[in-house]
C-alpha cells in the first residue's frame, strides 16, 4: 500500500491530452501556503499581465523557495489554470443566481442582460480576470477550461429554458442557448477593453439586442 501524503494531486485544463496537475495540500499549513501563491499571483497579474508574470515573482514576494513552488505548481500555467476555474466557478454562481429569475418567456431578456451586466462588473471589480481570460485564450493548454465553462453555462441556460418554456426542440434549445452564452462573453470581453464609459455604453446597446423570446427557434425549424 502507497504511503499517505500530505498532498493530493489534482488536475485542470488539458495540455496535449494530459491533465495540467499541481498538487493541492491537505495539511493547513501547508495549504495556507498554497493560498498564498495564489494570491500573489492575483497581485502579480493585475500589475504585470499573464505574459509578463513569472514563477520568480512569487519567489521574490513571498519568499517560498522554487523546490516548494514547484511542489505545488509545476508552471505558471497550472498557476492561471487554478486561477481560472476558481473565477469560473464564481461566474457560474452569478449565473445560476440571475438564471433562477427566468420563470416565463417575458423574462429572458432582462434576465440575460443582467447576467451581460454582472459578467462585466465581475472583470471591472476583479482585474486579474481579464488577464487570466487573455492567457485562457492564447495558451492551447488553458484553451479547454474556457470551452468547459462555456458549455457548462449553455447547459444552465437551456435547462432553465427547458423549464420556462416547456415544450422546445432539445437540439435547437441547446444550440441556442450556446450562441447566446457565446455572444455574451464576446460582448462583455470587447466592452472590458474600451474606457469605462465606453464599456459600459456598449453592454448598455448590446443588452437591447438580446432576445425577447425564443421565436428564432421556430423560424430555424421551418
Amino acid at each position: 500500500m502507497a504511503r499517505r501524503r500530505s498532498t493530493e494531486m489534482q488536475s485542470g485544463a488539458v495540455r496535449d491530452g494530459q491533465r495540467i496537475a499541481r498538487l493541492v495540500p491537505s495539511q493547513q499549513r501547508s495549504r495556507d501556503r498554497f493560498e498564498r501563491i495564489l494570491a500573489c499571483a492575483i497581485e502579480v497579474m493585475a500589475e504585470k499581465g499573464s505574459d509578463a508574470f513569472r514563477m520568480s515573482d512569487i519567489v521574490e514576494r513571498t519568499g517560498i523557495a522554487f523546490g516548494s513552488l514547484y511542489q505545488y505548481f509545476p508552471d505558471k500555467t497550472a498557476i492561471i489554470g487554478t486561477l481560472a476555474e476558481r473565477y469560473n466557478a464564481i461566474g457560474r454562481d452569478c449565473v445560476r443566481k440571475e438564471l433562477s429569475a427566468l420563470k416565463a418567456i417575458g423574462d429572458l431578456q432582462g434576465v440575460l442582460g443582467r447576467i451581460a451586466e454582472s459578467y462585466y462588473q465581475f472583470f471591472l471589480d476583479e482585474p486579474a480576470v481579464r488577464h487570466i481570460w487573455q492567457a485562457t485564450q492564447a495558451d492551447r493548454a488553458l484553451q479547454g477550461i474556457d470551452e468547459e465553462d462555456g458549455a457548462y453555462l449553455a447547459a444552465m441556460l437551456a435547462d432553465a429554458l427547458r423549464l420556462a418554456v416547456p415544450g422546445q426542440s432539445e437540439k435547437a434549445l441547446s444550440d441556442f442557448a450556446q450562441l447566446i452564452m457565446v455572444l455574451i462573453a464576446a460582448a462583455v470581453r470587447h466592452a472590458i477593453i474600451l474606457p469605462s464609459a465606453e464599456g459600459r455604453r456598449v453592454i448598455a446597446l448590446f443588452k437591447r439586442t438580446l432576445p425577447r423570446d425564443l421565436s428564432a427557434l421556430e423560424d430555424a425549424s421551418r
